[in-house]
């Protein structure tokens, strides 16, 4: 009877010029993380004045007259914008950082887990980028449908 051994990636090892690259890795995905959460607090504190900005904006130039609370609208609309960005730009952060700390960790302490965990986190950041990246492809699929079916709209007249 043939004994076959198992295939796939189980029988991969780390080698000391792999670790030192994945350790640089999480060394620059630490980094972008950091300045990614920085990112995402300014967006955050961006957006408590963005509102504000818009308000007096819009009045200041006379676009509000007669439409009372349009311009608190138009500023709560930015605001939220703002908000969700922040958020939206906060869990790619969250995963990248989790991804490089645990990977050094797991190549300075030789932890299996910790490494497995470390991928996971780096699956989940580009899963989340990748699903983020198909709906952003998605709007302007649409957007230049639209606007392909206004322009024949508007010819057709």
């Amino acid at each position: 009877m043939e004994q076959t051994t198992p295939t796939g990636l189980i029988e991969l090892h780390i080698d000391a010029p792999s670790s030192a690259h994945l350790n640089e890795a999480a060394k620059w995905g630490k980094f972008l993380a950091i300045v990614g959460f920085v990112m995402c607090g300014l967006i955050a504190l961006a957006a408590l004045f963005a509102g504000s900005f818009i308000s007096a904006m819009f009045r200041s130039s006379g676009m509000d007259s007669g439409m009372a609370g349009s311009s608190a609208m138009g500023g709560a609309f930015f605001t939220i914008i703002y908000l969700l960005g922040a958020l939206l730009y906060f869990f790619p952060c969250l995963f990248l950082y989790r991804f490089s700390a645990k990977m050094k960790t797991a190549l300075r302490t030789d932890d299996q887990q910790l490494l497995t965990d470390s991928f996971k986190n780096l699956k989940a950041c580009l899963r989340f980028l990748g699903i983020v990246t198909i709906i952003v492809l998605s709007f302007y699929v649409l957007a230049i449908i639209a606007m392909v079916v206004g322009l024949a709209a508007g010819a057709g007249r």
